[in-house]
């Protein structure tokens, strides 16, 4: 790997002490950063093959996209405001039969690393799930798609292997027998397969392209595989210490699940199974108590905060605050484009501040700036189990940075630059993006690949793929009556608190 200097830039550490520097150098040799601060480029003994010049620019960590399903990125505006219950018709069709891996799943997946890269995102967790069937076909164009980028990525296999009516409440009495027996026919893998499946990942990707590319494990949500397939990813992550994705409590109904299903929390019901730790990723965790969070603390779960998909899907306010004074971690994800509609983490990070204004008058609870730049890298390298590498400007972390121009009118005039970064900027100032010292991004381009031909074979590609949203849909209509009952009836149950901005505690009509 080649040895950089940026030279003469403004720079924000953002690391534990929160160091700035208005002019600094940061010198790169073999993907890591080896010193920092002014004059440190002169300083160094060695010689630079290349030189950035960072006058007028902000130095900052690469962002880190805590949670991310690239599947949807090829779903983008396909979708209105829909409640969860009834969106995953559409996101993941029950009764689908066709797969959709190999170049579709490359090219999709390549769209929303160059997406992010354009925007300063220097890593992602992604959460892949596969429709119907997870393949090593499928998992391999995801990661092939990352390294090609040169992106930095996680990437865990999130399949549910359960019928599709265990895993909510009600459902199984709503349904017609006729659909039940569909369900119950539809493809699913057993725990055995899957756990093949992250043995070909951690074999084939685990450290692969210089340690960009890194496995992760995925359970999807506790209610929605066996307890043994549930054990073995638990097993798999503490042997390897890799990140667990779990959707825990994102909706109303989920809460409502625990209650009917376990007699229980969701979070309690995974703690009591003893797989609740400090590699738990828990991803949204909207409708969790006081108990519940009491938990997560103790244990050393990270909760992955996705706001935009929260409004979108109705899904109600996290409680950002307790979370955080309860030493809850928190990062930040814009979870999938059919949901957020964008990579753009900006967005989300803008969204979980202005959010927690409408949901508490106490305003000191409100998310200051430096709280959300921390989830946007120290807390997404801690959701990674990075945190000695990555989020931070500092001499031994890897070289992922973003330079940002200063001459925007997001940072016109300069009045503080932590705040302008969460409430004025949207991506539209990076300038160049740096991963692991490679240059990644610069002059408006992605240098990795020919972005113009990308965009049109997807769109070639998406001509194909309609015919199989369009069976999606009209298998979700037929449904839908069902999923709708069921979702009424969870909402007007009382769960004794509410994450709504208004109690729906009654019937909807």
């Amino acid at each position: 790997m080649a040895s950089l200097l940026v030279h003469n830039a403004h720079v924000l550490a953002l690391d534990a002490a929160d160091r700035e520097w208005p002019r600094a150098d940061i010198v790169i040799d073999a993907g890591e950063i080896k010193a920092l601060g002014p004059d440190a480029g002169a300083a160094w003994p060695g010689r630079f093959e290349r030189v950035i010049d960072g006058a007028g620019m902000l130095a900052i960590p690469g962002l880190i996209n805590a949670h991310f399903h690239s599947p949807g990125n090829l779903m983008k505006g396909c979708l209105p405001g829909l409640p969860l219950e009834l969106f995953m018709l559409y996101e993941v069709p029950p009764l689908a039969k066709d797969g959709d891996a190999g170049r579709l799943a490359y090219v999709r997946t390549m769209l929303g690393a160059l997406e992010m890269l354009r925007r300063g995102i220097t890593a992602v967790h992604d959460d892949a799930y596969h429709v119907p069937l997870a393949t090593r076909e499928s998992i391999d164009a995801i990661l092939q798609a990352y390294a090609d980028a040169g992106m930095r990525a996680s990437v865990a296999i999130d399949q549910p292997n359960v019928v599709e009516y265990e895993k909510y409440p009600f459902l199984a009495e709503l349904l017609p027998p006729a659909e039940r027996r569909a369900m119950e026919h539809a493809p699913r893998q057993t725990s055995a397969e899957l756990l093949e499946l992250y043995a070909h990942l951690m074999a084939r990707w685990h450290g692969a392209a210089d340690g960009r590319l890194a496995a992760a494990v995925s359970c999807s949500a506790p209610q929605r595989v066996t307890q043994d397939y549930f054990a073995g990813l638990s097993a798999l992550s503490r042997r390897h210490d890799l990140p667990f994705n779990v959707h825990i409590l994102e909706t109303k109904l989920q809460r409502v699940l625990g209650e009917v299903k376990y007699g229980k929390s969701l979070v309690r019901h995974v703690h009591e199974l003893g797989f609740l730790d400090e590699r738990m990723l828990v991803i949204h965790a909207i409708w969790v108590d006081d108990e519940d969070i009491a938990l997560l603390a103790r244990a050393g779960c990270t909760v992955a905060h996705n706001p935009v998909c929260n409004l979108r899907l109705g899904s109600g306010v996290m409680p950002f605050r307790r979370l955080r004074s309860a030493g809850v971690p928190v990062c930040l994800g814009t979870d999938e484009m059919n949901s957020d509609d964008t990579a753009n983490l900006w967005h989300a990070a803008k969204t979980a501040a202005l959010l927690q204004s409408v949901a508490t008058p106490e305003y000191q609870d409100w998310p200051r700036a430096p709280e959300l730049l921390e989830a946007l890298t120290r807390g997404g390298a801690r959701a990674l189990r990075r945190a000695d590498r990555l989020g931070q400007l500092a001499p031994g972390f890897r070289a992922d940075l973003a330079l940002l121009d200063l001459d925007t009118h997001a940072f016109t005039p300069l009045n503080d630059v932590r705040r302008q970064l969460v409430f004025c900027e949207d991506g539209s100032s990076v300038r160049t993006t740096i991963v692991q010292g490679r240059v990644v991004y610069e002059h408006g381009r992605v240098a990795t690949v020919d972005e113009k031909a990308l965009r049109a074979e997807a769109r070639a590609l998406m001509e194909g793929y309609r015919e199989q949203l369009a069976r999606a849909e009209r298998e979700a209509q037929r449904l839908a009556p069902y999923y709708r009952e069921m979702y009424l009836r969870a909402a007007a149950r009382d769960v004794g608190f509410t994450r709504w901005l208004i109690s729906h505690n009654r019937r909807l009509e």
